[in-house]
C-alpha cells in the first residue's frame, strides 16, 4: 500500500469536493494540484472522474427530498414537470456544445497556463456583475421560465474552458439574468446534477479500459473524501451567500491565477505544457 499515493488521493479528494460547487473552479484546481503533486498520468484520469462522481452524489443526497418528491411526481404533479423540464433545458446547451468539443478542449486546453488565464478572468467577470445595479425579478427557481432556463445553459456551456467553473459560470449567468443569489446557486446546484452525470458517464465510458482493480483503495480513499467536503461545503456555501456577495472569490481567484502565472514565467515551477 503507497501511503503517499493515498495522502495525494485524500488532498485531491478534499480539494474536489470543497471547490466543485465553489465558482472557483475545480477542474482547474485539480489540474494545478495535479501537476505539483506529479499525479497527472493516464490513472489520475479516472481517479478524477470518480472524485467528481462523489461530488454530484453529495449534492443529490444533501437535495435528496426535493429530488425524490420531483421524480416521484413526475407523472401527474404539473409543478415537478415543470421543474424536470427546466433542468433538461439548462442542460442542453452543455450537452450538445460538450459533445462537438470536448475533445479538442481537452487536447489543447487543460493545462495550468489556461487555468490560470481563466481563473483571472473570471474573477474580473464576477468583480463586473457584483458592481452592477442589482434587481433580481426572479426570487426562487419555482419562479423560473423556460428562457431563463437556457440563458443558465448557456452560461454554463462556457465552463467547457477549464479554470471558468461550472458553478460560477451558472450562478453569475444567473446574477446577470435576472436571479436573486439563493435561487442562482441552487439552480446551478441541481442543474450540475444531470451536467456532472452526464459528462461523468461519458468520460468513464471513454477511459473506462484504465479502471484496475489494484488502483481501487486509492480511489476509494479520493471517492469518501471528495464526498465528506462536497457536504460540507454545499451547505457552508448556501449560508455563506445568503449574506455576502462572491467579491471574495473573485479576488481568490485573481490572485491564484497570478500566482500560477508569476511562478511559470519566473522558472519557480516547470509546469506541465498540457
Amino acid at each position: 500500500m503507497d501511503i503517499v499515493l493515498l495522502l495525494k488521493a485524500a488532498l485531491l479528494g478534499i480539494v474536489e469536493g470543497l471547490t466543485e460547487f465553489l465558482p472557483i473552479s475545480s477542474t482547474g484546481h485539480l489540474i494545478i494540484l495535479g501537476d505539483l503533486l506529479g499525479y497527472n498520468d493516464e490513472t489520475s484520469k479516472v481517479f478524477k472522474i470518480v472524485i467528481q462522481l462523489a461530488a454530484i452524489l453529495a449534492v443529490c443526497w444533501d437535495y435528496r427530498e426535493r429530488l425524490t418528491k420531483m421524480v416521484a411526481g413526475l407523472p401527474g404533479d404539473p409543478a415537478a414537470q415543470r421543474f424536470a423540464s427546466l433542468l433538461f433545458i439548462g442542460f442542453l446547451p452543455a450537452a450538445v456544445l460538450g459533445l462537438m468539443f470536448h475533445s479538442a478542449i481537452k487536447a489543447l486546453l487543460f493545462n495550468p497556463i489556461t487555468v490560470a488565464t481563466a481563473l483571472i478572468a473570471g474573477g474580473f467577470v464576477i468583480l463586473y456583475v457584483e458592481k452592477r445595479a442589482y434587481h433580481p425579478r426572479i426570487q426562487t427557481v419555482d419562479e423560473m421560465r423556460w428562457p431563463d432556463a437556457l440563458k443558465v445553459g448557456f452560461a454554463q456551456a462556457l465552463a467547457m474552458i477549464p479554470g471558468t467553473s461550472r458553478s460560477g459560470a451558472t450562478i453569475m449567468g444567473g446574477l446577470i439574468f435576472g436571479m436573486s443569489r439563493k435561487a442562482a446557486t441552487e439552480f446551478s446546484f441541481f442543474l450540475s446534477i444531470p451536467t456532472m452525470f452526464a459528462a461523468t458517464a461519458y468520460d468513464l465510458y471513454k477511459n473506462w479500459g484504465m479502471l484496475h482493480m489494484a488502483d481501487l483503495p486509492v480511489f476509494a480513499v479520493g471517492f469518501a473524501a471528495s464526498f465528506l467536503a462536497a457536504m460540507w461545503a454545499v451547505k457552508s456555501f448556501i449560508r455563506f451567500i445568503s449574506n455576502h456577495t462572491f467579491v471574495v472569490f473573485a479576488w481568490y481567484r485573481i490572485v491564484f491565477g497570478l500566482v500560477v502565472l508569476g511562478t511559470a514565467y519566473s522558472g519557480m515551477v516547470s509546469w506541465s505544457p498540457m
